[in-house]
């Protein structure tokens, strides 16, 4: 499936860990919009050994909101630390966090606010439908695009006034 050009996006929450509230991430390249517009329903796809959806899971159970944020061109190596098991994910990272909890990288192109509608398995995933409670988006933000195991980036087309007459 490497071969199949996708979007990245961040699932993310600030969760009640041990010492505290704490941010908890999921990145995520199955995630798809367009489910259903009634309800607004997204869904992903997330591996029965993830570790940070449990905590997810469970604030959103008990309340809270799921924020995801759809990457943009500038995150390739934000995204790259954000899916590492590095101790502080988010070091360097600049985030906003609503009161309900659901936290948001900044320059996300797309940002989506959710709660957990449905879960169901599928394999060794379980595949997540999440319902839009509020988004936002910034259109002149180009979006990261996973492909070929590796992060990329779109290049327009160009327009016909853009191409000189002598190509």
């Amino acid at each position: 499936f490497a071969l199949f050009p996708t979007g990245v996006a961040a699932l993310s929450a600030v969760v009640q860990g041990d010492n505290g509230p704490e941010p908890v991430v999921l990145v995520a390249s199955s995630f798809q919009v367009g489910i259903s517009l009634d309800p607004p329903l997204v869904l992903f796809a997330v591996q029965h050994t993830s570790t940070s959806w449990p905590k997810l899971k469970a604030a959103a159970e008990a309340g809270g909101r799921i924020g995801v944020s759809v990457l943009g061109e500038a995150h390739d190596l934000a995204a790259r630390q954000l899916a590492s098991k590095a101790a502080d994910r988010f070091a360097g990272i600049q985030t906003t966090t609503t009161d309900s909890g659901a936290n948001f990288i900044h320059g996300a192109p797309v940002w989506i606010e959710t709660t957990i509608h449905s879960q169901f398995p599928a394999g060794d995933h379980d595949v997540v439908l999440l319902q839009v409670h509020a988004s936002g988006t910034a259109p002149d933000t180009e979006p990261l695009v996973w492909h070929s195991s590796g992060f990329r980036t779109l290049t327009p087309k160009p327009t016909p006034e853009s191409i000189p007459e002598n190509a």
